[in-house]
């Protein structure tokens, strides 16, 4: 049945539609969480506030089991789901960037986006120096280009890498994300005691 648009049961002309809408959604969600609060998002890194941590790895697992649950029910087809391309270098240098930025600024480009339309200033300093990144990035593409399209493994996934079983890996991360629940829940309770 489903992917939606792909096997022609949504007309493609409605993609862009449907994807500002969930957008929206996703947005709104972010900002019910508290999730346009810079404190709030760096407290991850600092120890005393893991609830981004939560949430997103909480996110990751119902989708990972709901779309294998579904292909298992034949109400989705894996096989037409989009996998972004694997650049190596890409990923690390940008990966490495973002952190920094997440670190520094404490947003993601998401969350700086609902905390600009709420009116944070410190928001729409983080945006405008993603905008610049952007804009860096893009007029010097032709001298960035090898790195950012370096190592390119095309379209993988950890199942197709290792050969692995995806049903293990789901198991896999199911544990470790209640592992790093636990864990999270241990360091913020000690940080709190040090500083509070």
């Amino acid at each position: 049945m489903g992917p939606l648009i792909p096997s022609g049961i949504i007309p493609i002309e409605w993609d862009s539609i449907i994807a500002m809408f969930i957008g929206i959604c996703f947005g709104y969600v972010l900002e019910s969480s508290g999730f346009s609060s810079s404190r709030k998002l760096a407290g991850v890194f600092y120890g005393y506030d893991f609830a981004v941590l939560k949430v997103f790895f909480t996110a990751a697992a119902v989708a990972v089991i709901g779309i294998y649950y579904m292909d298992y029910l034949g109400y989705l087809d894996i096989t037409q789901l989009y996998i972004h391309p694997t650049y190596l270098w890409g990923a690390i240098i940008g990966g490495v960037i973002m952190g920094i930025g997440f670190v520094a600024g404490g947003f993601c480009p998401g969350t700086s986006l609902c905390a600009v339309a709420i009116g944070k200033l410190d928001a729409w300093i983080y945006v405008l120096g993603i905008m610049v990144g952007v804009f860096i990035f893009s007029e010097l593409y032709s001298f960035f280009e090898p790195i950012y399209t370096g190592y390119s493994f095309g379209n993988i996934t950890l199942m197709d890498s290792f050969g692995w079983n995806p049903y293990w890996i789901i198991f896999c991360f199911a544990i470790i994300a209640i592992v790093a629940f636990a864990i999270s829940d241990i360091v913020r309770k000690r940080v709190k005691k040090v500083f509070y």
